[in-house]
């Protein structure tokens, strides 16, 4: 009976451990081998930026969709990019810095790169200050003119998104470190405000739980009814 309740007590900290973010378009540097306990190193989690062996996406810079799934039920997300090879620093805030409520995927449709970064490689960097702390991913990308479209772009249904201000992400652009800098920078073509969409989430995510989660949720009533 207690190796039972332990087994339960091990599930729910591994359940709650599991709620990070993930940058799901453009991929991420990590691609399938995603390491959640990563997450928290700057600039770019588990992954490695180096653009002399990173697989690179094009991003264009009159409007790009970005698409992250979120397991806490709120976040701040900061979109910056930069032109480092190693992803270093010198990094500019893309567009202001978004609060996401609810739990699943969270799509902004438009994210805009400067116009002079046409023909350019460099790393868009997700910068997320959650529950639990800071937590950092990047994708390797082209930067190339025009808009960019994908029908991928959808918001889970429980989802919304607001501006907000959060004084740690606006410290994490401008400046020579990986981790932030005095100085903020933008866009210099800023994308439209973000709305709240409430598009249908992904089967994947069954309605806005990872597919990990709910599998120890399962298992967690099934032992609890044996204790009965």
């Amino acid at each position: 009976m207690a190796t039972l309740r332990s087994l339960i007590t091990t599930l729910l900290f591994i359940s709650t451990a599991n709620a990070h973010f993930t940058l799901t378009q453009p991929p991420s540097l990590e691609g399938d081998n995603f390491n959640e306990a990563a997450e928290d190193n700057a600039p770019c989690g588990g992954g490695t930026p180096d653009l002399s062996s990173n697989t690179l996406t094009d991003f264009h810079v009159d409007g790009e969709s970005v698409q992250v799934f979120l397991s806490h039920p709120q976040a701040n997300y900061l979109f910056r990019a930069t032109l480092d090879s190693s992803a270093s620093g010198n990094w500019t805030q893309l567009f202001p810095i978004v609060q996401q409520s609810g739990r699943g995927n969270f799509c902004e449709p438009a994210v805009t790169a400067p116009r002079d970064w046409v023909g350019k490689r460099g790393f868009l960097g997700i910068a997320c200050n959650a529950p639990d702390g800071m937590l950092y991913q990047c994708a390797a990308v082209n930067f190339v003119s025009g808009s960019g479209t994908s029908s991928a772009c959808t918001n889970g249904s429980a989802v919304s998104a607001s501006f907000t201000d959060d004084s740690t992400l606006s410290a994490l652009v401008g400046g020579s470190s990986s981790t932030g800098g005095a100085s903020s920078t933008s866009s210099s073509n800023p994308a439209s405000t973000s709305s709240h969409n409430a598009a249908p989430s992904l089967l994947a995510h069954a309605g806005g739980l990872p597919i990990g989660t709910m599998a120890v949720t399962a298992v967690m009533i099934l032992l609890g009814a044996a204790l009965l």
